[in-house]
């Protein structure tokens, strides 16, 4: 099997070989623009709270392995920040997404390996939460009475699957760079 880049649409094998163009100058360049822009963005939003608070996860990344905690809390806020920023613009894309999508698998195996639990209250908790009165909404009491187990199976899922989405996302820019609309390739007139 001969290769073939994964960005190259021959009109051949095209269904409507007409749209070639329109696919090679505008949707693959905006789309893998728009993605790069949101995986960095996400990432920048993400990571600002923990630079301006550099020490508020040393608990965090030391449960994680990472010792002492005090110096990995603030190297990972400014990987998450400046990583994030250097993949959104596209420049030195490689290393900052490989980075950063190794932050991102670490982060992914800790909600995988350390689940949030079954219950966010105790009993007395619940007790409360049925008495009613005017501390609970009507969803926060739907949502509690159980514990809070079916809210935090909700949470665990989410953190899961936003992990997973944004790591890989992480791990597709290192592995084919910034794209056609990159600081990367407009500086160095080639891919990092």
């Amino acid at each position: 099997m001969a290769y073939t880049p994964v960005f190259e649409n021959e009109r051949k094998d095209l269904i409507i070989p007409a749209l070639g163009g329109f696919y090679e100058k505008i949707a693959q360049p905006m789309a893998w623009s728009i993605f790069r822009l949101a995986v960095g963005g996400m990432l920048v939003l993400e990571g600002w709270p923990k630079l301006m608070a550099p020490l508020a996860q040393v608990g965090f990344v030391e449960n994680l392995g990472f010792y002492p905690g005090w110096l990995w809390s603030p190297v990972l806020a400014l990987i998450q920040v400046v990583g994030g920023i250097l993949i959104a613009v596209g420049l030195f894309t490689r290393p900052a997404a490989l980075a950063s999508g190794v932050m991102l698998a670490i982060t992914l195996w800790f909600h995988f390996a350390h689940p949030y639990g079954d219950a966010l209250l105790t009993q007395a908790g619940i007790d409360a939460v049925k008495a009613g009165g005017d501390l609970f909404t009507p969803n926060g009491v739907a949502r509690l009475t159980d514990g809070g187990a079916k809210f935090l199976h909700q949470v665990q899922e989410k953190a899961e699957q936003d992990s997973l989405f944004w790591t890989g996302g992480a791990f597709l820019f290192a592995a084919f760079g910034g794209g056609y609309l990159s600081l990367d390739r407009l500086l160095f007139k080639k891919q990092f």
